[in-house]
């Protein structure tokens, strides 16, 4: 194997390896296209974990933008998390990841509903496709947390 393909070949092969990825299903013999699952730890409400689920097409231009996002507690979630972080109705993101040479970015962000005592974790393409922003949005309530804060009354 010459030189250049040997390197090409060692791209490829690493390019589909992610630290974050517990999930590989391929879509078919004759497609570049997988669907990727991948885990994401808050980097702030450490007690939160998401698995994101993605095509990702290898070797092609036009990268499809569905995904999927499921969150849930995975550990303990406390008042000092959530003093860290954006309280505001855009909150933060907390994940993003390249899709495609189109300028295309998947993003997670996290939300904080006050009122409900529920963390939103929405994940979203930045690009439009067929008239649509496509997203995917998972919730994880504080009830049973050492966050949670009962009513008054």
């Amino acid at each position: 194997m010459k030189p250049v393909w040997a390197a090409l070949a060692a791209t490829l092969l690493l390019s589909g390896c992610d630290n974050n990825e517990v999930g590989d299903v391929s879509l078919g013999l004759f497609t570049t296209k997988d669907i990727k699952v991948e885990v994401l730890q808050d980097p702030v409400v450490t007690g939160v974990t998401c698995h994101i689920s993605n095509i990702e097409a290898d070797l092609d231009f036009a990268d499809p933008s569905d995904m999927g996002i499921a969150c849930r507690q995975t550990g303990p979630i406390t008042a000092a998390m959530l003093s860290q972080i954006d309280t505001g109705k855009s909150g933060e993101v907390v994940f993003k990841k390249s899709k495609s040479v189109l300028f295309k970015t998947l993003k997670i962000r996290r939300i904080l509903d006050q009122k409900t005592q529920t963390l939103l974790y929405i994940a979203y393409s930045t690009k439009e496709t067929k008239g649509s922003y496509k997203h995917s949005l998972s919730t994880v309530p504080l009830w049973g947390t050492e966050a949670f804060v009962a009513p008054a009354g």
